[in-house]
Parts: structure tokens; sequence; C-alpha cells
């Protein structure tokens, strides 16, 4: 599966692109700060239905537009072609959107995820381990939402209700029997959620020292730990337990909504230390750029080999060229499909590509406007 075609209007700073594709390599460069990256999160919002930086929808309408558009062909694994179209409009409480595929609108936006896997790999992954559990729970759910369609259900459902529950425990009034049949249906929601992400955690940990191991070629070690109040507990034990400070503070204090991954690196005494204090600026890109690999490597194998769209948005940062060489051999191999890679340095991205060989297509941006070169 991937995009050969892509019409981009009024999207961010692009006012209108389109552009062909190639299947294996397509390499984009240009100054930054002139819209390589916003081409990308084009590409991401067509396969997951949004920006991959959590921004509100009306960020993506380009300056002085009543509207964004994005539509595109791509080339199915059984070599039929599908058309997809993502309209976004309107600002603040009259903004909205409407995806189609095939000229048909879906009725849910959930229903398209995962019919296109996606991984993207960017500078702003350092959130991943700088800022609060938040966005680690997000890495988990892009991850999982996209290969169990159950447990974006589930997730779902499952946020809604704690909304709901928050909503009464601002309250004053006595609302015990409505919350106590919402918090059957948190029970059960969050044993399936929880057990997924353990198991996601689990395969992460092995594979993410695989990659960090191949990419950074150094000793040490690293690991991902998966963290939740439900280790030691079920969440209706919780709630119970937690009945009277939920009610002082009013909102739900503990349960799913409150995981976290944690990220470590062995130190020089050989023990596991937080990553985000004790490894350098190359270790913590190292380890993001194996985790985004993890992520394709497990997205690929529970998509019976399918492997998504990777997206690598200026890698090439922090990381020596011999690592920059290693890293474009190891995804251009025959375990990756397609690939879009942006880097500032057009002489070092064309270097690299005429030494590694292979399909490529080239592109150049400036100010918004893209063309192939």
């Amino acid at each position: 599966m991937f995009l050969s075609k892509i019409t981009v209007t009024d999207f961010k700073n692009i006012r209108l692109a389109e552009l062909s594709f190639s299947g294996k390599l397509n390499c984009i460069s240009g100054n930054n700060g002139v819209g390589k990256t916003n081409l990308l999160d084009a590409v991401y919002s067509l396969s997951m239905t949004k920006s991959f930086f959590n921004y509100q929808d009306s960020f993506s309408i380009r300056h002085g537009a009543e509207a964004a558009a994005l539509n595109g062909t791509y080339v199915m694994d059984d070599g039929s072609l599908t058309t997809i179209g993502l309209a976004i409009y309107g600002k603040g409480p009259q903004e909205g959107k409407l995806l189609k595929r095939e000229g048909k609108a879906y009725k849910r936006l959930s229903d398209h995820i995962g019919i296109l896997p996606i991984v993207m790999v960017s500078p702003s992954d350092s959130s991943l381990i700088n800022l609060s559990g938040r966005e680690r729970r997000r890495f988990m759910d892009a991850l999982l939402s996209q290969v169990d369609r159950e447990y974006l259900f589930k997730l779902q459902r499952y946020n809604k209700l704690i909304a709901q529950r928050n909503g009464l425990l601002k309250n004053s009034e006595d609302n015990e029997e409505l919350t106590e049949a919402i918090d059957v249906q948190l029970t059960t929601l969050a044993s399936y959620i929880y057990d997924k992400r353990k198991d996601l955690a689990n395969q992460l940990n092995q594979s993410v020292g695989e990659y960090y191991a191949k990419v950074s070629g150094r000793a040490e070690s690293v690991a991902v730990r998966y963290v939740s109040d439900l280790e030691k507990m079920p969440l209706d034990e919780i709630l119970k337990r937690n009945k009277e400070r939920d009610r002082m503070m009013g909102f739900t204090t503990a349960g799913i909504h409150r995981d976290d991954l944690d990220f470590e690196i062995t130190a020089l005494d050989g023990e596991f230390h937080p990553l985000k204090s004790c490894a350098s600026q190359g270790q913590q890109k190292c380890f993001l750029i194996a985790l985004k690999l993890s992520q394709f490597s497990i997205m690929k194998r529970l998509f019976n080999g399918t492997a998504p769209i990777l997206l690598l948005d200026d890698i090439f940062d922090k990381l020596d060229m011999s690592r920059v060489e290693y890293l474009l051999q190891l995804v251009v191999g025959e375990d990756f499909s397609q690939i879009f890679i942006t880097d500032s340095n057009k002489v070092r991205m064309e270097k690299l590509v005429k030494k590694i060989g292979g399909e490529c297509k080239s592109f150049e941006v400036e100010q918004g406007n893209i063309k192939e070169v």
C-alpha cells in the first residue's frame, strides 16, 4: 500500500500542490520553516483524519482561507486504487471535517483509522521524553487504534464515561447510583485497554532495545516499562478506595487515563535510570528513532505484512553521518514500503540517496510551493 498522488489545497502554508510520489523513497528538501513538515502532515492527516501535532483542526487551514482540502490516491496491496478526501472547514464552534472514501462520506471518522497505516518520526517526538504522561498515552493510543478497532471504540467510550463521571463529581447533588453504574462500565473497558497497553509495552521493550543497538552502535541498554494503577488492582476497587478523594478533588484521580510509560537507559553503574535525566541528546534521539521503528515493525506484523507509510521529518539532526547512512540503509530495506524523508541539507540527502541507490523521487519546497526536481 502506498500514496500515489496527492492534491493539497490551503493546508497550513501550502496554497496548492499536486504531486505524484514514488512507491519507495521520496526526498523533500528546503530551508527550515518553508513547509516540508506541512507536506508530511498532510499525508499523515489523510491516514489519521487529523494533524500529527494535536492542533485544533482550524489551525490546519491556511491563513485567509475558509477551508483546507486534501485528496489522495492510494495503490492498495491488491493493486486496486483507493481515493481519500478530507475537508477541514470553519473556525471555533463552527469548525468541522468531512472525510470521504471513493466519494462516499464516512459516518464516523474513527471507521477510517487503520485503513491506511502510517508512522511519523518528528523532532516534536522529544515531547515523548520531556513532557507529561499524556504524550506517551497518545503514542500508545495512536498505535493501538490503527491495529485494533475494538481498542479505539473502547477507548473512546472510556473517555466519554470518565468525562461524565467527572461532571457528576463536580455536582454537589447525590448521584451515587448513577456514578456506580458508570463505574461498572469503566471497569470492563479499562480491563481491555490495560491488557492491550501492557502487551504493547512488552513488545516495545524488546524491539526498542534491538533497534537502539543498531541505530546508535552503543553498548548501553534501554528499556520501556508500563506504569498503570491497574497493576495493583482492578479499576472497580481503585474507584471504591478513591471515592472520597475523587469527590473532594472533583475528578477521577486514578485509572487508565493516568497510565504512563517509563523510558530508561543504563548508566556507568550498569543500572537503569530515567532516560530524561541520564541520556545525552544524541542518546535520546537514537532512542526516539528506535521507538518509532519499533512502532513500524509491530504495526507491520499486526497488519499481516502490510508496511505502514513511514514519514521521517528532519531526523538527521544530532546524528553523525555514519548513523544517518546506516539509518537510511535500514529504512530502505525490503522490510519497509513507502518512505518520505525531509532534510534542510539537499546536498547531504542527494549524496546519501545516490550511495544507497534504489527508486527515489525528489522534491523542493520554498514558502509553501512544492515542485518535483
